[in-house]
Formats: structure tokens, sequence, C-alpha cells
């Protein structure tokens, strides 16, 4: 893959870790078609069943290297048909799109470990996540408009499903960082933590406890989630019935019945 991820699986869990520490895990080009191609490949991976994306160092992402956005810009610079300007970097944005919506896509439950700084192109990542968590100290910012820059990430199409549609604007517009205990207060955040080393404590346990449900009933859970998000209440009734008509018969229910009978834990097949 590439130095830039570190990858561990144990226990059915994926940890996967930002690793540019010396620049805060600013996200070049290598780094950030990596993590679209590491959730890809993860998602089709039948050993794992939840990840945990965190950051080494002292920040958990300071956003896009600002030499990859010169780089972007230099590359552009070379092409003398101004049509074809346009639609390269319009072909850059939209697969540096596609990269954080493998995050989204991948089948398994994605919980984002958040210290120190989250800003730009890192609050755009972890908005792709299922669930985040943080210490009370970490920093967040949508950054992009100190730029000059409209966020084209995910963040702002993201966002206001998480949190109050009022707030996204104003932290959008006027660029202003937020604390951890406040991310918290608007529920982008699930829960806080004194340190990292309680948080990524904290977020194995919750992790654990997800990768002992049947797997294929948590693909359809995140499946239902996302396809809700996007369609009316109907049409997820409607969709929830036709994937319940191929999956509820499985080896999963039987093992959750039987272990219900036998008071045990189930044990489901990856």
């Amino acid at each position: 893959m590439t130095e830039l991820l570190s990858i561990n699986i144990a226990d059915s869990v994926a940890e996967i870790k930002l690793n540019r520490p010396d620049k805060a895990n600013a996200l070049n080009e290598e780094l950030w078609l990596a993590l679209g191609d590491c959730f890809s490949e993860l998602s089709e991976n039948e050993s794992v069943r939840v990840c945990i994306l965190s950051g080494t160092g002292d920040h958990f992402c300071s956003g896009i290297d600002l030499g990859f956005l010169q780089a972007i810009g230099q590359e552009v610079d070379k092409i003398e048909c101004e049509g074809r300007k346009r639609d390269y970097l319009r072909q850059k944005i939209i697969k540096l799109q596609a990269a954080f919506t493998q995050i989204e896509d991948c089948r398994k439950p994605v919980l984002a470990a958040v210290h120190g700084g989250c800003i730009g192109g890192g609050l755009d990542l972890i908005s792709a996540c299922d669930m985040r968590y943080s210490t009370h100290s970490a920093v967040f910012q949508i950054k992009e408009i100190d730029l000059g820059l409209t966020a084209d990430i995910g963040s702002l199409q993201r966002l206001p499903h998480l949190i109050p549609q009022g707030v996204v604007r104003e932290l959008a517009y006027t660029g202003r960082k937020f604390s951890g205990e406040e991310a918290r207060e608007l529920c982008l955040i699930n829960c806080c933590y004194e340190d990292r080393q309680i948080l990524i404590s904290e977020v194995r346990k919750i992790a654990a406890q997800i990768a002992a449900k049947a797997p294929l009933a948590l693909r359809g859970v995140k499946e239902m989630l996302l396809h809700a998000r996007d369609h009316s209440v109907a049409d997820g009734l409607n969709y929830v019935a036709t994937w319940n008509s191929a999956m509820l018969l499985s080896a999963d229910l039987e093992e959750s019945m039987m272990s219900m009978l036998q008071n045990r834990p189930p044990e489901f097949k990856d």
C-alpha cells in the first residue's frame, strides 16, 4: 500500500492510522488516494468487521498538504486550452472526492478517533465515517474559506446531515475553530475523552462490541442508514423489505436464535 498508512488487523478490527506525523498528517496525493484504496480493500476483506481510523503524532489531520495544492496549480498551468484546464481540474476534484466516498461506501462500520487538529480535509475525512470520537482538547475547523476556497470534498454535503444547518453555515462562512467539547454538544462527535490514550482504549471497546454482531446485519444496517439519508421514508421501507427478503434467512439469524436458547454468546462466521 504505502508507508503513509499504518494498518493492523486483529480480532476482526482493522486499525488504520494516518502516518505523516512530521507533517501533522497533512494529506498529499499519495496518502489521499491510499486512503480510498485501503477502505475499498477492507470492504472486501471478510476477516474485517469494523474499522478504526486515527492519526499518528500530535494531530489527527491538518488537512490538504499545501505542496499538493501548489502542485495541482502547476499542473493546470501547463495546459494551454482553457476548457481543458477546467476539465482537468474538475476530474482531479472528483478523484479526490471518490477516495473519501470509498470510506463512506466501505461495508464495514468506520469509527474515527480524533486527537489534536482535525482541519479542512481532516473534517471532510471524518464526515465520511460512521461515528466520530475525540479528545476534549481536539480542534476542528472548516478551513477552506481562509484559503479562498469553497470546501469541495464532502464536508458541506455531509455535515448538514450530522449537525444543524445553521451551525454548518456559521462554521463554513467564518472558518472558526471549535473544540472537541463543542463538537460533542453539536453531536458531530459521539463522545469526548480526557486524552488520546483513553480515547483509543474506549473506541477499541466500542469496535469490539460491534465486531461481535452478525456481519450480514451490520452491512445491512449501514446500507439502510446511507440509503435513508438520501431517500424518502417510503423508499427506505421498500428498500429494506427487498434487502431482508434476500438476507433474512441467513446462518447468522439461526446462530443468533440458538445462542439465545443456549444462553451463550453467538459465534458468527466471517
